[in-house]
Parts: structure tokens; C-alpha cells; sequence
């Protein structure tokens, strides 16, 4: 965006507002600044502006005071820049919203580009730093692959050919919980069988008294 200045019949596309403060111009610009109902004061042998003057509203045309006035004090008011009304690509036209992209939307196209290129480098068994992770995995399945298959081993094997053999030693931890809830529902059924019996010794009492 480059700032343009403001030209006599323009249309203002923005508000120009003229801020306070000193102008550097000498005392016989005074009268310029009462003509445009500026109000100023002497300071220290130049102009100084005392209060932010509404010069330009917006859609209004830019007089020649004006344009002199904002020229005189450097002001560029106004920009210009590049307006983006179609994307074209490949034979195919977008609206420019396709280019608004977000920081996560450049995570998603960055990761899905790593996973393309990590897929053809394994498929061509070409070396890169995206698919080095996968080729190391499964040269170590292959490494155990191989201990398992034959007597050779080394310590990361070692226990995957203990569960092998035995796969109940890696159980023992579940048996615990397994074992208190046998205890829970044997609970009640104790009660019920005691609860059972006093029911009998009640139907007998009260049969004995009518023998």
C-alpha cells in the first residue's frame, strides 16, 4: 500500500483529519490557515496548529485550499495499492477468498505435504528425514522378527520371547482385581445363605406350636 496525496477534485475515499501540533511554516501562512477555519498560534516564530481540524470528510471532493494546505504540511492522506478481484490457476478462476489462509490452515497443507513425501520416499526406498523415523521401526521389527524366528537375542527381545512362551506371567496383574470382585459377589450370597437358615429355624418354631 503506497500513500498517495490529495488532489484537487478527488473524491475522498477516508476522513482527513489535520492533527495538532507545529507546522514549521513561517507567520505569513497565517491567514492560509484562517481561511480554512484552522485555528493556529505563533510559536517560538512559526505556525503552530492548536486543536485536530476534520479537514476532508469522506465522499467529499478535495478543494484547491485543501489540497494546498495537506501539500504544505506533507500530509499524504490518501493510499493506493493492488485489489485482488480473481485468482486464476491451472485453468480454473477462484474467488480471491481461497487466499485467506490461516496459520492452522498452513499446518494441515504442510503436514499433508510431509505425508506425501514420506509415502514416496519409503515406496522408492529413497532416504529422507521425513521418512527416517518409519525405516528405523521396521528395521527393529525386522531385528525381532529375527530373534524370535532363531536362538539369537539381546536384551529389547528378551521379553517379547518371555510372553511368548508363558503369555500368563504378563496376567498376573489383572488377577487381583479379578479376585476382589469374586470376593464382592460371593458377599452376598453368604448373607442370603445365612438369611436362609434363620428363615427355616422361624417356619420351624412356628410349625412346633401347633404339633
Amino acid at each position: 500500500m503506497v500513500g498517495a496525496p490529495a488532489r484537487v477534485g478527488l473524491v475522498a475515499p477516508n476522513d482527513v483529519v489535520v492533527p495538532p501540533g507545529n507546522t514549521g511554516l513561517d507567520p505569513s501562512h497565517t491567514s492560509f490557515f484562517q481561511a480554512l477555519n484552522i485555528p493556529t498560534k505563533i510559536n517560538k516564530g512559526t505556525v503552530e496548529i492548536v486543536t485536530q481540524v476534520e479537514l476532508i470528510k469522506k465522499g467529499d471532493k478535495v478543494g484547491s485550499s485543501e489540497a494546498a494546505l495537506l501539500s504544505k504540511l506533507g500530509i499524504r492522506p490518501f493510499s493506493y495499492a493492488l485489489v485482488v478481484v480473481s485468482v486464476y490457476e491451472g485453468g480454473s478462476v477462484f474467488s480471491p477468498e481461497v487466499l485467506d489462509l490461516t496459520d492452522e490452515d498452513l499446518v494441515e497443507k504442510f503436514a499433508v505435504g510431509v505425508a506425501t513425501l514420506t509415502s514416496a520416499s519409503l515406496a522408492l526406498s529413497y532416504p529422507t528425514l521425513a521418512a527416517a523415523p518409519h525405516v528405523f521401526i521396521d528395521a527393529y521389527k525386522n531385528v525381532q522378527a529375527v530373534g524370535v524366528a532363531t536362538e539369537y537375542s539381546f536384551p529389547q527381545v528378551e521379553q517379547l520371547k518371555e510372553y511368548l512362551k508363558d503369555p500368563t506371567k504378563f496376567t498376573v496383574i489383572s488377577q487381583p482385581s479379578v479376585a476382589a470382585a469374586d470376593d464382592v459377589g460371593a458377599g452376598p450370597t453368604e448373607d442370603a445363605e445365612e438369611g436362609s437358615s434363620d428363615d427355616d429355624d422361624d417356619d420351624d418354631m412356628i410349625f412346633s406350636l401347633f404339633d
